[in-house]
C-alpha cells in the first residue's frame, strides 16, 4: 500500500478527488449501489463526489431496460464505483496538487474574507449613538 506521495516504481500517486475532477468533460460510467449503470459524460463534481453528467445511457439493474438522459445529477453516497478511461490518469498525474499550486494556477480572487467596517444596526460595532 502506497501511503507516501511519491512512490519509487509506480509514478506519483493520485488521490481520487484529482482523478475526478481531472475526468472533466470525459466519458464515463457510474455504477449505483442499486445496480443502475449511467454512462456519459462528467459534467462537474464536487468535494463530496456528486457528479453532474450529461448525455447518458441509463441501464435498468437487470440490464433489459435503457433510458437516453440528457443530464443527470448524482449524490455521491449512492455510487458504488466509477469506470475511467485510461486516458484521465495521465491527465491527473499532470494535475496540480497542492492547495498553494491550484491557488497559483487558479483565475479567482481571493475567498472574501473581509470584515466590512461594521457599519450594521445596532450593537457596539455601530460606535456610540450621537445626541442632536
Amino acid at each position: 500500500r502506497c501511503v507516501r506521495p511519491r512512490c519509487p516504481g509506480r509514478g506519483a500517486m493520485v488521490l481520487p478527488l484529482t482523478l475526478l475532477r481531472s475526468a472533466a468533460n470525459q466519458p464515463m460510467m457510474v455504477e449505483l449501489k442499486n445496480g443502475e449503470t449511467y454512462s456519459g459524460v462528467l459534467a462537474a463534481c464536487d468535494t463530496k463526489m456528486n457528479v453532474h453528467m450529461r448525455d447518458i445511457v441509463c441501464t435498468a439493474r437487470d440490464a433489459n431496460r435503457f433510458w437516453k438522459i440528457p443530464e443527470a445529477y448524482i449524490r455521491g453516497n449512492n455510487i458504488k464505483y466509477l469506470r475511467l478511461q485510461e486516458e484521465v490518469f495521465s491527465i491527473a498525474k499532470d494535475a496540480p496538487t497542492t492547495k498553494e499550486q491550484r491557488k497559483k494556477d487558479s483565475v479567482k480572487g481571493g475567498k472574501g474574507k473581509g470584515k466590512g467596517k461594521g457599519k450594521g444596526k445596532g450593537g457596539e460595532a455601530a460606535g456610540p449613538r450621537k445626541q442632536k
